[in-house]
């Protein structure tokens, strides 16, 4: 059984609430990975899930940690995340860079699957801040490095523009989603679909390895209800996973 790991979809959520004289306060805490963790699970990987907050300590910090997993996923998880460990930000104290390791994770042959949100890409006031780290030099597509949400309230509707091995399957059209983070294409990309005129899945191979990027959600509030229950959902993601993960 292939082994995924699962960085990111979590977060925790503080409210005020404000009632005439008198004010009290609720806080939350959320996960957004069921869809994506239903889809491969079913699909026969096995899905180890770190949330933000976990990701922050226990993510890998050696290669041969990080070799035991087919393929990372990175989801809505900010760079400073990874390169902020508490030793480092409390103490001084000198770790890994775990972006660095993630780089050469694929260039030794590792699959890296990078989906879009607040905190990937660039993201909310360029806080997702990929593009200054090695991770951007094994993705098929440039990192801006200014705030790059696309936000379609209205609705929009990704095309395929390419036959891809990873979607060979994926036979209807696109559900509509709500927003995506804009890349810009590297020359050696492979796009199959796009989202307007931007790349919406893309592929490319480095070293040893290969990479994908999944620039819109995999859950709300980017990719809606009827893109999260869409009957090809599960479809899209095996498929991309299958494809990383392949030995050739």
């Amino acid at each position: 059984m292939k082994k995924i790991l699962l960085a990111g979809e979590s977060w925790m959520s503080y409210t005020t609430h404000v009632k005439g004289f008198d004010s009290f306060y609720t806080s939350v805490y959320e996960t957004g990975e069921k869809w994506l963790k239903k889809a491969l699970e079913d699909g026969g990987y096995e899905v180890t899930f770190l949330p933000n907050h976990v990701a922050a300590e226990e993510f890998p910090y050696t290669l041969e940690e990080l070799k035991q997993y087919d393929a990372v996923i990175l989801s809505d998880i900010g760079a400073n995340t990874l390169l902020l460990p508490c030793a480092t930000f409390t103490k001084s104290v000198k770790m890994p860079n775990r972006a660095g390791l993630i780089r050469d994770y694929v260039l030794d042959g590792g699959g890296l699957l990078m989906i879009g949100g607040y905190l990937t890409f660039s993201g909310v006031d360029a806080k997702g801040k990929w593009h200054d780290t090695p991770v951007q030099e094994v993705l098929p597509v440039e990192v801006l490095t200014v705030d790059d949400r696309m936000e379609h309230c209205e609705g929009i509707r990704p095309i395929t523009v390419k036959e891809h091995a990873a979607l060979k399957e994926v036979k209807s059209s696109w559900p509509e989603v709500l927003g995506y983070n804009k890349t810009i294409a590297k020359a050696e990309a492979d796009v199959a679909v796009l989202v307007g005129e931007d790349p919406f899945i893309a592929f490319g191979t480095y070293g040893k390895g290969r990479s994908a990027v999944f620039t819109s959600d995999c859950a709300p509030h980017w990719a809606p209800p009827e893109f999260c229950e869409w009957p090809e959902y599960p479809v899209v993601w095996q498929g991309i996973v299958g494809w990383l993960t392949e030995k050739e």
